[in-house]
């Protein structure tokens, strides 16, 4: 019997030129924190100001945090978080990619609860629960791939303990999010393709997960087919609003899948690489990782996995039925060399295969939970099996 929760608060306010809704849309506050990269490209693109110019118009002051990294890390949540405090802010704004928006989440979870951030985190934290909502996020990214302006999820790094974990309650859901495709346009072809392909896995992800329910499927199905389509287009030319438009929506839609349905393990194997790899991207490590995790699965999921061949628009019906689970890794892995990804190597990042067993310990300790909606079982023997297959 089908069981299942839906719940998905955000405001989501989709469409080339949509920014400019942020003058008038009521505010959750007078006084925000916006939070970017260090990177600067939100400076120098314009987008800070433009940010800060209409959030004035609708009266509000606002702060900068500019020191988020592209593995956010819990030393810049907690200082983040104590620049909201002592600038009187009421509400963040996440402001770029993945990391920004998913810092602010923390720094606004932070900002309102005492202690430090890894108390309130699974691993080696204290796992407690906060005592106060988090302070309310808008959040505006300027990249199509996390999905994480339409889910609670945050993922930030202890580099202490090398663990990257992901939460969220429903306090993190952001109060309205904006997705303006025309953000997006100036996103570079190896950060795009990265981007888009850990939307990808969001999507794939959902569809394979026990917790998945019809709307999940749905929104999984057409996120993973917009993606097969259009990924390849703005990667190769990135300047066109409608290709970008079309990718920009497949993102937040598996974002909203992550709401619906989950990740599953797929993302705990790549949180321990890239915890223990920092300058490791994100969706990097999930394709560096993908076609010997997802082939593990194609023997024990078989029917889902022939439906994710046919979403990435593969004739299945002209292979031999014992070979149409498979045809999903061999569309994924013309993906990814039509993305320009199919070189990537774990060893040009400085992984060593004497680490691979220390990465398996990790997926399974700090990120176990993912292992539970997984649809087959995978103990530690079968993760680093997973991590050998995989490493080059």
């Amino acid at each position: 019997m089908m069981h299942f929760n839906f719940h998905m608060p955000t405001r989501l306010i989709f469409g080339q030129g949509t920014l400019r809704r942020l003058a008038g849309e009521p505010l959750p506050g007078t006084r925000a924190l916006v939070v970017v990269s260090a990177g600067g490209s939100m400076k120098k693109l314009g987008y800070l100001e433009q940010v800060r110019s209409l959030l004035a118009q609708n009266g509000c002051e606002s702060e900068v945090y500019d020191r988020i990294q592209p593995n956010p890390v819990k030393e810049h949540v907690m200082e983040g978080a104590a620049l909201a405090r002592s600038a009187r802010c009421d509400f963040i704004v996440g402001l770029g990619g993945g990391s920004s928006i998913d810092s602010a989440k923390s720094i606004a979870l932070m900002a309102a609860n005492p202690g430090d951030y890894w108390d309130y985190m699974g691993g080696t934290g204290g796992g407690k629960t906060p005592p106060e909502p988090a302070l309310p996020v808008i959040a505006i990214p300027t990249t199509a791939g996390t999905g994480t302006e339409a889910d609670p999820w945050t993922v930030i790094t202890n580099t202490a303990t090398r663990e990257k974990i992901g939460w969220g309650n429903d306090s993190t859901f952001p109060r309205f999010s904006i997705i303006d495709p025309m953000l997006m346009l100036s996103v570079p072809p190896s950060v795009t393709a990265c981007t888009g392909m850990d939307a990808f896995f969001h999507a794939t992800e959902a569809y394979l997960a026990t917790c998945n329910q019809p709307s999940s499927d749905l929104l999984a199905q057409q996120a993973i087919h917009l993606i097969s389509t259009f990924l390849p287009q703005c990667v190769h030319d990135g300047s066109n609003p409608e290709t970008r438009t079309m990718l920009a929506w497949a993102s937040t839609a598996a974002g909203i899948c992550e709401s619906l349905s989950s990740c599953i393990s797929h993302h705990s194997l790549e949180h321990a690489l890239s915890a223990f790899y920092p300058d490791i991207p994100h969706g990097a490590g999930l394709v560096m990782l993908s076609e010997a995790y997802f082939s593990h699965l194609a023997r024990f999921v078989p029917e889902r996995m022939t439906h994710l061949g046919y979403f990435m628009g593969v004739d299945v019906d002209s292979l031999p039925e014992e070979r149409q689970p498979e045809a999903f890794v061999h569309a994924l892995a013309k993906l990814k060399a039509d993305c320009g990804l199919a070189e990537l190597k774990m060893s040009d990042f400085g992984v060593k295969r004497s680490d691979l067993p220390a990465l398996a310990r990790n997926a399974r300790e700090s990120m176990g939970g993912l292992f539970h909606v997984t649809p087959v079982e995978l103990d530690e023997a079968a993760v680093l099996d997973i991590f050998e297959k995989a490493y080059r």
